[in-house]
């Protein structure tokens, strides 16, 4: 089993490398230790058309032709503007999850199998025409026997495994081009891995996104604008998902929303309360609203589906994400400077002028000079760009926000040209920024510090009591660990080494010497005249001063 297993993995790898020098990444294979698995015969190609695309272009065609696991791990990346260019960001955003939908018997064989009961027991209605069907999954419309209209989302048969495979692929792919991906500036592909397989996990478990259909439905429900499909958690496994069936129409089809009675600047005003109350005001956010997860009920009422994606924010983020948004619309560049620094995890920038300076130009351009024809995607466009070069470690649900936004803005856009999402943003930061030293958040955090401290106070004796023990039972140990040190230590145990030679020398010059004036018998002397003692010393100590002379300096 191990051997057909490793024998895969090394049939899918060939499949990979093969893909890549297709396209023209020679570089990529030959300059690793991937060149070992590649047989001579594989590096010839021709001249075709293919090398006439950019760089970026041709990164999008290997992704393409690698599959599922590949496209979902680049339309990962298209939300990460602090780890790739803007180019290679764009050309990520045009991959789309296109697959064959699978077989209904095999659809209905899977709910069986996780609902535990015969179909025909469990639904009075089954659609076996998939309404979509991705990488992952497909959905199927159905009815329950208590007569309610549900979707079932099916993962597909040997998902979970392919994937598995990939991911195991991937990691094996960034250990062999690690040097490449730091080259060009991509210094933490292990931490990109690793982020990406937490993501594509939690969509492999149904149960999480039923998980997130309840808590938004809980968060939400005095908002009579906005409906969340109801999550039946009962039959909802790992492989399915049991959710209420929701119709209407989407939220850009004009025609259809305005055959019943409604306005569509109202629809627009709608979604973008409900997207920026859920920022600012709840912390977590339905992070995907393309037009075919938002629908609009005849009535008016908005609703959300595909729960897969969500973003969360902690109290810190949004008070630093409001703050920079309410510099921003004052045309604060230093304050934008220091609220970005502070939502950035890592931020050790060498120049903050030059930040300033950066975001002071995209204000200025994009914000303060009254340019309406500056659009919120142009703003994320210059910002993204900004993080990237100063190389700013902005969490990810950052990148989600902005991502959200300017897609809601393409919504908006299609409903109400009139209306601007930037300037309904202004009043949400103005008062979230406010709230961050109202008597209520400060006396929050005073009196979580005050627990901080109480806590510290109550064990401090008790750890003071534990290190004099160990003290006086000389079981207190120290471990002290040195770093950058080594050539400092190299140079001076060189020293010492050529300390203790100087000191032989001198000792066997100095006993010769003395040997010298001893009254030795003449048979005892060399052709010189000299004592046959202190000959060898003098040889020998001429001999250990050409070596000293000689002696290659460590590095």
């Amino acid at each position: 089993m191990l051997f057909s297993t490793k024998v895969k993995n090394f049939q899918r790898l060939q499949q990979i490398i093969k893909i890549l020098l297709k396209y023209g990444f020679e570089d990529v294979v030959s300059t690793t230790s991937l060149n070992r698995f590649v047989p001579i015969d594989d590096w010839k190609r021709n001249n075709k058309p293919v090398l006439k695309y950019s760089r970026s272009e041709r990164i999008r065609m290997v992704i393409e032709e690698l599959g599922p696991t590949f496209i979902k791990f680049a339309q990962t990346l298209s939300n990460r503007p602090d780890i790739l260019p803007q180019d290679l960001i764009e050309e990520f955003q045009k991959l789309q999850d296109n697959v064959a939908p699978f077989s209904e018997d095999e659809a209905m064989a899977i709910v069986e199998k996780e609902t535990g009961m015969n179909l025909n027991d469990f639904v009075s209605f089954f659609d076996n025409k998939p309404l979509g069907a991705a990488s992952i999954g497909q959905v199927h419309r159905a009815r329950l026997k208590n007569g309610k209209d549900v979707v079932l989302k099916i993962q597909r048969p040997g998902a979970r495994e392919q994937i598995h495979t990939d991911l195991r692929l991937l990691r094996e792919f960034v250990r062999h081009t690690h040097q490449f991906f730091n080259r060009h500036g991509i210094l933490n592909p292990d931490e990109i891995i690793e982020t990406f397989e937490e993501s594509i996990r939690n969509e492999l478990d149904y149960t999480i996104e039923a998980k997130h259909l309840v808590q938004f439905r809980r968060a939400n429900k005095e908002n009579k604008n906005l409906h969340i499909p109801y999550a039946y958690l009962e039959f909802t496994t790992r492989k399915l998902l049991v959710m209420e069936y929701v119709s209407g129409c989407k939220v850009t089809d004009i025609r259809t929303i305005t055959s019943w009675g409604l306005t569509p600047k109202t629809i627009a005003q709608k979604g973008v309360d409900i997207y920026l109350n859920q920022i600012f005001e709840q912390g977590f956010f339905h992070a995907d609203p393309h037009p075919g997860n938002v629908l609009v009920r005849p009535d008016g009422t908005i609703i959300l589906i595909d729960f897969g994606m969500i973003g969360r924010l902690s109290k810190e983020q949004r008070f630093g994400l409001a703050n920079f948004l309410a510099s921003m619309s004052r045309g604060d560049a230093r304050g934008m400077a220091l609220h970005l620094r502070r939502i950035a995890r890592d931020s050790n920038i060498e120049d903050s002028k030059m930040l300033e300076q950066d975001l002071g130009e995209m204000v200025d351009r994009y914000y303060t000079h009254g340019n309406e024809d500056a659009t919120m995607a142009e703003i994320t466009t210059a910002l993204q760009t900004i993080i990237y070069k100063h190389h700013l470690a902005v969490p990810g649900s950052i990148f989600l926000i902005l991502r959200a936004l300017a897609i809601l803005e393409g919504i908006v856009n299609v409903l109400c040209p009139d209306l601007e999402v930037l300037p309904e943003i202004e009043p949400y930061a103005e008062r979230l920024a406010k709230e961050q030293f109202s008597f209520k958040n400060l006396s929050s955090d005073f009196y979580y510090s005050f627990y901080q401290i109480s806590s510290l106070i109550y064990n401090l004796p008790m750890e003071v009591r534990y290190i004099l023990k160990k003290t006086r039972t000389g079981k207190l140990t120290i471990n002290f660990e040195h770093k950058g040190l080594e050539s400092y230590i190299q140079q001076k145990s060189e020293s010492a080494s050529n300390l203790n030679i100087v000191i032989i020398i001198a000792a066997f010059l100095v006993s010769s010497s003395i040997v010298m004036t001893a009254p030795i018998p003449y048979s005892q002397r060399n052709f010189l005249g000299m004592p046959l003692l202190s000959t060898l010393g003098y040889t020998m100590s001429l001999f250990m001063m050409i070596y000293l002379f000689f002696k290659p300096k460590k590095k």
